[in-house]
């Protein structure tokens, strides 16, 4: 199985790089931090004798994209899956005082980025008549919270897109799946809070929250089901949460 991941650097991402290489799947894993990509793939393919690729672009920039996958090998253009993990959230407050530079970077990452290298990729699916597509959504695509706004719109933009792609790809035989954290501790409320670890650190306090390992699991989970079987959707939650504002902290 090849697997290409974006947003392999840290989190959910590198640990899904991770759990593949383990099982003995060769990879392309993608990101913007180049020495991060690097490292990970000199570990991954000393650790477990795959063979890794590493792609380094940003995937808000189309052109980037297409350059970077249209450059792959011919054998590397034959991935069985693609984790359409990258993803970000960008501050946290009311619509009326939000930051435009973090309303476009979520945009063009959750979203258009998602749309780059899933058209690109599915192409490949259908000239190959196999694939697999996943979706890395979050709760906030399932409910709205107080302060999300711009955020919870674009995983509900993924909600829907990753319901339509199903609908689009059913008659080339390419499954779709959408796999949709609650809290789970990574980078992603550092960066939300622009680097603030403090602030970030109380958004996991009282709990246990869900680790990327976890995800990585489910999502390898998914993409070993039989041939016949398809996970749509998959909503998953630390024991301690109930909805994204329910949480029962000690």
């Amino acid at each position: 199985m090849l697997v290409l991941v974006t947003g392999a650097t840290s989190g959910i991402g590198k640990s899904t790089a991770e759990i593949f290489a383990k099982n003995g799947h060769n990879l392309i894993i993608t990101g913007r931090r180049d020495e991060r990509l690097k490292e990970l793939k000199t570990k991954l393919e000393n650790e477990n004798k795959i063979k890794v690729t590493a792609l380094c672009f940003d995937i808000r920039n189309l052109k980037e994209v297409e350059n970077a996958i249209s450059q792959l090998s011919s054998e590397n253009k034959k991935i069985d899956v693609l984790v359409n993990n990258a993803g970000l959230a960008a501050g946290l407050g009311p619509i009326q005082s939000g930051e435009i530079d973090h309303w476009e970077r979520m945009i063009d990452t959750n979203i258009k980025g998602l749309l780059y290298i899933s058209r690109t990729v599915s192409n490949l699916m259908i000239e190959n008549k196999k694939g697999h597509i996943i979706n890395i959504g979050s709760v906030a695509g399932k409910e709205v919270y107080a302060n999300g706004n711009v955020y919870c719109a674009t995983k509900h933009a993924v909600d829907a897109l990753n319901k339509g792609i199903r609908i689009d790809l059913l008659q080339h035989g390419i499954k779709v799946t959408a796999v949709n954290p609650g809290m789970v501790e990574t980078e992603f409320s550092i960066v939300r809070f622009d680097g603030d670890k403090d602030k970030a650190k109380k958004v996991y306090a009282g709990l246990q929250p869900l680790t990327p390992e976890d995800i990585a699991e489910t999502i390898f989970w998914v993409a070993n089901r039989p041939a016949h079987v398809n996970i749509n959707d998959i909503l998953i939650m630390p024991s301690a949460q109930a909805t994204a504002t329910n949480v029962n902290r000690q």
